[in-house]
């Protein structure tokens, strides 16, 4: 608690230049389109899910994103990647947390994991730290993946999230960043929950190479 108390106050004490600087800051272009992300990514195969209502888009203030279902032969995932040129006047990155409740989704479990991954195909192994969620409604279950990311620099926390995009608008003009999800519905059977878990896991360490093609850096 007295983490994040102190993390909000860095983020008001922030805002005043936050705001002056991000009113100058130039949007930064993403690197290839959304839409462009491949279908088939390792042994996942996709396909493009219908697009939201013009509502919609114009409630999250997205420049870009995209909304797919990709599945392997044992799991079936969900994907949204929105992506934000600039946060300004209003537009920044919605947390799932303020909007699956009002889809009817209930968090019923919050914690963070490590997912080992590579920037590119051949690039090192790094750790990531992202947000893992059990969300219910009904008798439905899913597990919920997501993470802010811009820079390469992939951050669990909205808080840390805000003040690196303070930090960014100060040194480098931008305030870019994405908003990554990744689905995975969680069955009635024993050990359901575990194979949940290890299916997102596996489609993040499978589709985190691809977003440094599409994201800026």
């Amino acid at each position: 608690m007295i983490r994040r108390a102190a993390v909000a106050a860095v983020c008001v004490m922030a805002a005043s230049v936050y705001l002056g600087i991000a009113l100058r800051a130039e949007p930064t272009p993403i690197r290839e389109p959304l839409s462009l992300l491949p279908l088939e990514i390792g042994v996942w195969h996709g396909r493009v899910e219908p697009d939201f209502s013009p509502d919609i888009v114009s409630q999250l203030g997205v420049d870009e994103y995209i909304v797919r279902t990709y599945a392997d032969k044992e799991a079936v995932v969900g994907l949204y990647v929105g992506f934000y040129a600039s946060q300004r006047q209003g537009d920044t990155i919605h947390s799932p947390l303020n909007c699956l409740p009002g889809a009817g989704w209930v968090p019923v479990e919050q914690q963070r994991t490590v997912v080992p991954v590579r920037s590119s195909p051949a690039g090192p192994v790094r750790d990531i730290e992202v947000n893992r969620f059990v969300i219910q409604k009904g008798l439905d279950r899913q597990m919920v993946f997501y993470w802010y990311q811009s820079r390469d620099r992939v951050v669990a926390s909205e808080y840390w999230g805000k003040v690196y995009t303070v930090l960014d608008a100060m040194r480098y003009n931008r305030t870019d960043a994405a908003l990554v999800r990744v689905t995975v519905p969680i069955g009635s059977e024993e050990g359901a929950r575990g194979r949940a878990s290890a299916a997102g896991a596996g489609f993040v360490q499978s589709l985190f190479p691809q977003l440094s093609v599409h994201l800026p850096l």
